[in-house]
């Protein structure tokens, strides 16, 4: 069985005596004995360190009850009785902590559990409340779990200077491959962190490695990632949030729905099934979000089925998901036009995908394919910079 760095720590609690310790972390950061789960900050207080001095929680908050984009309150926690602090509020600078919110603490514990994509938030939490904790002369200890994705693909194209934000903080394809303390440690090394932090490995997990075989309990990390399918199809599925489609928001399947009101389901799935897209197939269906876009309304739409996960290539089948939708349904495919995660200069497809190519391509019609097939020279160089921070060695593809 996989032992994640929380487990590893659990196992030595020693090193945690005497310290005046503070935890970021969210719903999914347990231990990972599936008879026995407990949350980490549960697991800490009952060990002889005690309690955190303070709990930090990400977007959707320390317990994952808020939605995407819905501030995320302070509080006390009710069963340790540490204050919660925020690091998602209302506004950009909300989402990078000063170092004065980890005065008075000499160690924090990063555990969150990321799920391999380029746009999930948790990764930009850790590594700038990381930096900041440094500043502040507070030592970082990143506690590591597996990628769900696993490690071996890498998908996607590097986005463009200019096209950073809070879901893409970082220089990486959309598919990345690496745990959240590999990606720690690369982004250590191009910021030229200096000591004061360290990762706590997973023992006995490999890159090629299922989540089902780890014997890790999946909980989902954030409200709208209820299952290991639905962390699969994300990569792509959460293009869909560029537009104002329904990407299953307000359904049990989110990220696997597509859909909007009056748009045909079958020549949609028709047209998206004779594209042959590795590993996928698409179902015609209508479904009913109950919150968030067209609520209470019904539409019609495809439903994303991963007919071999092998092969799957997500991030394409999103873009191929819009560029079909665009053809069968012009009338019904518009770009969001509200802020995205708080950004309103930029268009969000642009945020998503790292540039402009993407929106372009599929405006006019025409050059995605050619915008596709230069993912592979992405993929490569970003596999070259990544090879000496890798925790767990390299599996051939």
């Amino acid at each position: 069985m996989t032992r994640t760095g929380l487990d590893r720590l659990l196992a030595d609690p020693a090193r945690l005596v005497g310290r005046r310790y503070g935890v970021l972390a969210h719903g999914a950061s347990v231990t990972g004995d599936r008879r026995t789960v407990r949350p980490i900050h549960r697991a800490l207080a009952a060990g002889p360190a005690g309690p955190p001095a303070a709990l930090f929680g990400p977007e959707h908050g320390f317990y994952g009850i808020e939605q995407d984009m819905v501030a995320a309150a302070a509080g006390l926690d009710p069963w340790t009785g540490a204050p919660i602090v925020s690091l998602y509020g209302d506004d950009e600078a909300s989402l990078r902590p000063s170092p004065e919110a980890f005065g008075g603490l000499d160690l924090l514990l990063i555990d969150l559990q990321d799920v391999g994509s380029r746009y999930y938030t948790y990764a930009a939490t850790a590594v700038w409340a990381a930096e900041a904790a440094l500043a502040a002369g507070c030592e970082v200890w990143v506690l590591d779990r597996p990628n769900p994705l696993g490690g071996v693909k890498v998908e996607g194209n590097l986005p463009r200077p200019g096209y950073e934000s809070f879901v893409g903080a970082f220089h990486l394809p959309v598919r990345h491959g690496l745990t959240l303390g590999e990606l720690v440690r690369l982004e250590a090394r191009r910021r030229g962190w200096g000591p004061g932090w360290e990762v706590w490995p997973l023992e006995g997990w490999t890159r090629d490695q299922s989540w089902e075989s780890t014997g890790l309990p999946w909980v989902a990390p954030s409200p709208n990632m209820p299952t290991l399918l639905t962390a699969l199809v994300y990569p792509g599925g959460c293009l869909v949030e560029a537009t104002e489609l329904s990407e299953g928001r307000g359904t049990t399947r989110p990220f696997q729905l597509t859909g909007a009101p009056g748009l045909d389901p079958v020549a949609l799935a028709d047209a998206l099934n004779a594209r042959a897209l590795p590993g996928a197939a698409f179902l015609p269906t209508y479904f009913r979000p109950q919150f968030q876009k067209h609520r209470g309304t019904h539409c019609g739409g495809v439903e994303l089925l991963v007919a071999d996960a092998e092969s799957f290539r997500s991030y394409r089948t999103g873009v191929e998901l819009l560029d079909g939708v665009r053809r069968v349904a012009p009338d019904l495919f518009a770009w969001r036009v509200a802020p995205y995660e708080f950004v309103s200069d930029r268009p969000a497809i642009d945020l998503l995908t790292g540039g402009p190519e993407a929106r372009l391509a599929l405006e006019s019609g025409d050059g995605l394919a050619d915008w596709i097939a230069t993912w592979s020279q992405d993929e490569a160089r970003f596999r070259e910079e990544r090879s000496d921070v890798l925790l767990y060695p390299e599996v051939t593809p």
